[in-house]
This record gives C-alpha cells, sequence and structure tokens, in this order.
C-alpha cells in the first residue's frame, strides 16, 4: 500500500487493503503509548485506531513524543 507519512510517499508491502492505522502503528515499530496521529487533516484517537481503515493514497501526519532532558 502507497501512502503518505509526513509528506514522504512510502510503499508499506505488510498492510492490506484491510488494514487500519493499529496496523499501520506496528508496521512502523510505534509506541502506541507515545504517537499522535492524523489521517487526511483529521486527528485519530487512540480509540480509533483498531477500527480506522487506511486506503491507499491517504496522508498522515504522525508525531512520537520522546522523553529527555537534563535534571538539575
Amino acid at each position: 500500500m502507497h501512502i503518505v507519512i509526513n509528506g514522504q510517499g512510502r510503499e508499506i508491502a505488510e498492510l492490506s487493503g484491510s488494514a487500519t492505522v493499529a496496523d499501520l502503528v506496528g508496521a512502523l515499530g510505534l509506541k502506541g503509548d507515545r504517537v499522535a496521529i492524523e489521517q487526511n487533516g483529521t486527528i485519530v484517537t487512540r480509540g480509533e485506531w483498531s477500527a480506522k481503515c487506511i486506503s491507499d493514497g491517504d496522508r498522515f501526519e504522525i508525531v512520537h513524543f520522546v522523553g529527555g532532558g537534563v535534571w538539575l
């Protein structure tokens, strides 16, 4: 399946015609508790991931939160 993630076209062979946002998160190896996802301009809540289908050509913005910093 060909989709666009953060402005970059990607071909993800693991995704079939019945893939969901949850499948995309798994295929990308992301930790589900640390990402926010927008699909075609609409935010997809974590509770919707397993039901929200992906179509060829969909556009995603994915933000991955990371921790870090210095304790003083």
